[in-house]
């Protein structure tokens, strides 16, 4: 029998229902802030990706060639798409821009908790202004989303790869030294912290600086690590600018110059939010300021943007104990003992539904027993099971499957009776 691929999952409808939830909600605050949705295609070119990325991505892809000898992959994330949309299109579109987007994406990659082969992400795109109150609000838009969600314990962590780098320049580290370096760099755990110290010792001793980097609490504390650098400065001044706007939007974020969000790509602020219930996989969203007008050609445009684990997200608030919503039922549940009664069951029904209503049917021509077993697996609410008595003397029961009570109502008032006792808008009631 064929299996569910590895590093995939299947969604029931509970489990649909929580996700749709969730990401209802997402794309409200999106929305809120000024955001339009857009979508890319689930394959791009292969080039696409190398040429942001490097060769060395190819091994977490799902690449292909296809019918007509063309390096394809599904796509790994989305960030790369929708810039390519955007200066392939809409590059002379007036700025600000705001997108967002949400869909799957895939990597080959070992699949463990809250990390699978095939998962979704929510993220966006701000292109064209590239100010300090730009990275203010996208980082006060993150931040909004795990407010709506209810996800509680959200630690905010803003750096700049600007001053990171100028420090790990500092350094005086080879190309070999230096990539170990980031990689220790980019463990955010606090064994990975002490690792990057320590090789920083061993490698270039003497760099108090660099211990210092995760001491200070704020951009004007930070000074003291640059000294008369004055890239670096730049970088802290802009810290700083976002820190003021930060305030006055309510976040309250941490000082973290240890965040390696990849220095070739990454240009300026940098972002990331973390749950602690999620321990080593703690980070839900990450994000700053990038360029990637030298992959596609353009104009340089200051872009930032950020991507959202939207999986990860379900698995802290499952951790946290949320009360995610289940797959509703039906408003009420139809069934039929005769021919005659099922016209009138399936005229009901059809108005009903065409009213904006969730209404079901017995499809089976199930005995009253079974019809009734049906509406009650189905969750529906109301439960009405019209025969040829109920034809004969012009009335039905509408049962109430909630407190077992049941109201008898003329048949021609039946649909308005369920209506209503949805809390719907019946045009007849204004006769």
């Amino acid at each position: 029998m064929a299996q569910r691929p590895r590093g995939t999952r299947d969604f029931a409808p509970d489990e649909m229902a929580a996700r749709s939830w969730a990401a209802d909600r997402v794309r409200d605050v999106f929305r809120r802030f000024g955001y339009h949705e857009v979508q890319t295609p689930t394959f791009e070119e292969l080039e696409l990706f190398t040429a942001k990325s490097g060769e060395g991505i190819i091994s977490e892809l799902y690449d292909f060639e296809d019918k007509g000898g063309r390096k394809m992959t599904l796509r790994p994330e989305l960030t790369a798409p929708v810039m390519r949309m955007y200066f392939q299109d809409h590059a002379f579109d007036p700025k600000p821009l705001k997108w967002f987007y949400h869909g799957p994406c895939f990597r080959y990659d070992r699949p463990q908790e809250g990390r699978y082969r095939e998962f979704w992400q929510f993220g966006c795109e701000q292109i064209g202004a590239g100010t300090p109150l730009a990275y203010a609000e996208l980082i006060a838009l993150g931040a909004g989303l795990f407010e709506e969600l209810g996800l509680d314990g959200v630690e905010v962590r803003v750096g700049h790869v600007g001053v990171l780098g100028r420090l790990i320049d500092r350094l005086g580290l080879d190309d070999a030294a230096r990539g170990e370096l980031m990689r220790r760099i980019d463990k955010v755990d606090k064994e990975g912290t002490e690792q990057a110290v320590a090789f920083v010792d061993e490698h270039a001793p003497g760099h108090e600086d660099f211990a210092a980097l995760w001491n200070p609490q704020n951009p004007v504390d930070a000074m003291e690590l640059v000294g008369d650098d004055e890239a670096a400065q730049a970088g802290l001044a802009e810290l700083t600018a976002v820190w003021e706007h930060l305030a006055a939007l309510g976040v309250e974020p941490r000082l973290d110059l240890g965040i390696a969000r990849g220095l070739d790509y990454y240009t300026g602020v940098v972002f990331e939010f973390h749950c602690k219930e999620l321990e080593a996989q703690s980070q839900l969203l990450g994000g700053g300021g990038y360029d990637l007008s030298r992959v596609f050609g353009g104009q340089p445009t200051p872009t930032m943007g950020f991507g959202m684990g939207f999986d990860r997200t379900l698995v802290a608030l499952e951790k946290q104990g949320a009360a995610l919503p289940e797959a509703e039922g039906p408003l009420a549940y139809f069934g039929a003992l005769s021919d005659g009664a099922r016209k009138v069951v399936l005229e009901t029904v059809a108005q009903l539904r065409r009213d904006g209503l969730a209404v079901d049917v017995d499809l089976m021509g199930r005995k009253p027993n079974k019809i009734a077993g049906a509406a009650q697996a189905a969750g529906a609410r109301y439960l009405v099971i019209v025969g040829e008595r109920d034809l004969e003397s012009g009335v039905v029961q509408v049962k109430d499957l909630r407190s077992g009570e049941a109201t008898t109502v003329a048949l021609t008032d039946l649909g308005h009776e369920v209506l209503t006792h949805s809390g719907g808008f019946d045009p007849r009631d204004m006769n």
